[in-house]
């Protein structure tokens, strides 16, 4: 017998509100099995169908989006208008195309597909949510949350009451302007947090503001659209007890989230050693778990994916458990069955089916209206809580956006025909536009950096000699403390010189869609926090508490994304009011000297303090494992400064000249210089650095630990030579990152340079050719102004033991 030609056949049948396709589906079509060999269509078959759909949907999908990225839209925005271009408005029309492509019967089964993909899109953007953030919240963005969304939904009700008096509405029209009403008043967490990092803002100021704001935003709206939707239920089927089965099930989810759900993920989260990954049978009982939740909502009414992002909010965001679940699931639900959902609802939308008519125009009206009270409120709060007017506007384009939340909604009420199919269309068009318009706009006009590239720049030279030495370092796992504690016992704080330490624990925003920047307070006890900074911070107070010259020992923890970690690095500077950070390089080199391992995302971290940091900043190469170095407090350490001119090696020398009078370091400061020298030395910058090195030849003739040499170079050969002298000896190196690229000795290092944060001697000296640790030092951000030599310190006394 000879297979059918198609899988399934269609015809119309009257609905429960219109006419609607009924699809008969044979059972035994699922697979070609090679039916193509014998001359046959494969697309009879549902499997083939099913994946050529997904094929098609993600190729075109991620085209427009790389065309759309450096207008800096977003993948949802992509998947729309992929949607759209292969529904009805446009590929659709072709009939061929959507009798091979999109049959009805195949249209079912790709629908089912991506609510599969999309419910559990919906529990891992659930499992992101911090619940206590809403404790967290500051008065100004309670205010900026709820006029947000007073505003646009007092907005909107007056023009729903006048509009029905300027034309005729039919009853489901006027009930769709109120839908309209409440939707655009919403601000939804995932939605912002999700625009917030791809712009990387999320841990700026207005950053923060707004992931606050939209939370109390998002409660506001789901509280009136619980009361919309009862009243709804009451009015259509005339059962007041709607009521009571809401009450009684939201009740029940409540007691469920809060006394099983969240207790147990708790629980799961605790027990789950450090680095341990969730075990194959804990990770399918959390899935189970989602689908069941899905389960029951879907019983009661309400959506699928509804009740597993409500169960993914009971889930600890982060690691051991929310990172790793969504470690697993995201790439193949985001970045596969996703698109297929927004494919499916942009089939639907046929634009041309728009009326040109006054209704439509009004309910436009009503959207666009939305929109602009949304805008006008969050400004207006804004700016009185002083926001600068860029930063207002922004934060205000911001709050307007809209994403996959909102598009869920526009789903269910177009389902449950609260909407119609041309309203339906409106709202998607509108919203791709004012969103697709927004972004651009914050991410041109808005920079994070401003907060502190407008403040008065630090560094070590020219800081006050009657204050202590502020000193930030930067940790992003446990082997950078031992390094750093050196140095900072190098650093030599005493009573008569002290240093305050403020320590920035650094971590990827992973499995949690807020970022956070919190100080932590350690009254000589460990929190009960279970993570790495209980050993660092351990490490650090055990220092603290050993060196009677630390004024100050503070602790920070900042959890955002690489991209845009150096902003909580610059605020913490700016606000500890810091004289250098001090970064770990982003080489780990293993116990026999070579590279082990190599993280590109701290590096693009470094690149960005350098170039945008309030102070002066220092990297860390840290090779003391490979060198065998022992604590400075137990053994005799031995620095070298390389010194060659410029105001980098100016802050490089401040710097070790507060080591000398450590009993346990020998200082070498390695003055290289160039044939010629001395015949410019009407130059500025030539007398400053002459200056430099006489004034701490001066106050350390009598220290037998610190020795001085003076090598002499023609060009970059020698300089080579001198930089192989440097790994007798020695443990730590100290040089400035820039030098004059017009000098003899320097020119020709660029061509091998690998890492231009290091600076040419720099990177050089980080190779494995060299064992030592080094330290490279940047007084200012390539660009910034010195300050006037009339205010040069040299070597201040205050700052050294020698004098």
């Amino acid at each position: 017998m000879a297979p059918r030609k198609v899988s399934s056949v269609s015809g119309t049948v009257p609905g429960r509100f219109r006419q609607e396709i009924l699809v008969c589906q044979y059972t035994d079509m699922m697979s070609s099995g090679g039916y193509i060999w014998n001359g046959g269509d494969p697309f009879s078959f549902t499997l083939p169908v099913l994946l050529a759909q997904l094929s098609i949907v993600v190729s075109i999908s991620r085209t427009i989006y790389l065309l759309l990225e450096p207008l800096k839209q977003s993948m949802l925005s992509a998947q729309l208008i992929t949607g759209i271009i292969i529904g009805k408005s446009f590929m659709g029309r072709i009939g061929h195309f959507t009798e091979v492509l999109f049959p009805p019967g195949g249209r079912l089964t790709i629908e089912t597909a991506a609510d599969f993909g999309f419910l559990f899109h919906l529990f891992t953007l659930g499992i992101n949510i911090d619940p206590s953030l809403v404790k967290k919240t500051r008065k100004d963005a309670v205010a900026i949350g709820l006029t947000g969304f007073v505003l646009p939904l007092t907005v909107g009700i007056f023009s729903a009451f006048i509009l029905p008096r300027l034309m005729e509405f039919d009853g489901e029209i006027q009930e769709s302007i109120l839908r309209i009403v409440t939707i655009n008043s919403l601000s939804s967490f995932p939605v912002i947090t999700g625009l917030l990092s791809d712009l990387n803002i999320l841990n700026s100021d207005i950053g923060r503001i707004a992931t606050l704001a939209c939370s109390v935003n998002e409660i506001c709206n789901y509280i009136v659209y619980a009361i919309q939707t009862i009243m709804s239920s009451i009015i259509r089927y005339r059962q007041w007890n709607a009521v009571w089965w809401y009450l009684v099930w939201g009740a029940c989810l409540t007691i469920l989230f809060s006394y099983v759900a969240r207790p147990w993920m708790v629980y799961l989260a605790r027990s789950i050693p450090e680095g341990t990954p969730l075990k194959e049978f804990q990770f399918l009982s959390i899935i189970l778990a989602a689908l069941t939740c899905g389960f029951f909502t879907e019983l009661i009414g309400v959506p699928a994916g509804i009740g597993a992002f409500i169960f993914g909010i009971a889930i600890p965001d982060g690691p051991p458990v929310g990172s790793y679940i969504i470690q697993k699931i995201d790439t193949f639900c985001t970045g596969l069955l996703l698109p297929a959902k927004f494919a499916v609802t942009g089939l639907s939308m046929d634009l041309f089916s728009i009326n040109k008519n006054e209704q439509t125009f009004l309910i436009e009206v009503v959207i666009l209206l939305g929109y602009l009270g949304k805008f006008a409120g969050v400004l207006l709060s804004s700016l009185y809580f002083q926001t600068p007017l860029v930063d207002a506007i922004c934060l205000a384009s911001i709050m307007c956006c809209k994403g996959i939340i909102e598009i869920t909604i526009y789903i269910m009420l177009k389902e449950d025909k609260l909407i119609d199919e041309e309203t339906y269309a409106l709202l998607l068009i509108t919203m791709l536009i004012v969103t697709g318009i927004a972004r651009p706009v914050v991410w041109y006009f808005y920079d994070p950096s401003k907060r502190y590239s407008s403040e008065p720049a630090n560094s070590i030279l020219f800081s006050d000699p009657k204050s202590d030495l502020r000193v930030m370092v930067c940790v992003h796992n446990e082997d950078n403390v031992p390094t750093i504690i050196n140095l900072l016992q190098a650093s030599n704080p005493t009573r008569t010189s002290p240093m305050s330490v403020f320590v920035l624990n650094l971590m990827e925003l992973s499995g949690r869609a807020a970022a956070v920047l919190e100080r932590n307070v350690y009254r000589g006890r460990l929190t009960s926090m279970r993570s790495r900074s209980e050993h660092i911070a351990k490490a650090f107070n055990y220092f603290c508490q050993n060196i009677p010259g630390i004024t100050t020992m503070q602790h920070f923890t900042s959890i955002a994304p690489y991209a845009s970690m150096h902003v909580d690095i610059c605020t913490i500077a700016v606000d500890v009011r810091a004289n250098i950070v001090i970064l770990p390089f982003h080489k780990i080199w293993e116990i026999d000297g070579t590279i082990g391992t190599n993280l590109p995302a701290i590096r693009t971290v470094n690149q960005k303090v350098i170039q945008k940091a309030p102070c002066s900043v220092g990297i860390l190469v840290d090779r003391g494992h490979v060198a065998g170095n022992l604590s400075i407090a137990n053994a005799r350490f031995y620095i070298t400064v390389l010194y060659i001119g410029g105001p980098d090696d100016r802050e490089a020398l401040a710097y070790a000249s507060r080591m000398v009078g450590h009993p346990n370091i020998n200082l070498t400061l390695v003055w290289l210089t160039w044939i010629g020298y001395g015949k410019v030395a009407s130059e500025i910058e030539d007398d400053i650095d002459y200056d430099m090195i006489r004034q701490f030849r001066a106050n350390t003739i009598a220290n037998e630990r610190v020795f001085f040499k003076e090598e002499i170079a023609r060009d970059a050969v020698c300089t080579t030579r001198v930089l192989r002298s440097l790994e007798d000896g020695c443990n730590m190196c100290i040089v400035g990152r820039q030098h004059d690229p017009e000098s003899p000795i320097i020119q020709g290092l660029t061509d091998w340079s690998e890492c231009p944060e290091l600076g040419d001697i720099g990177d050089m000296l980080a190779t494995t050719d060299f064992r030592f640790s080094l330290l490279v030092v940047q007084q200012l951000p390539p660009g910034v102004a010195f300050p006037d030599r009339s205010t040069l310190r040299t070597v201040p006394s205050s700052h050294t033991a020698f004098s």
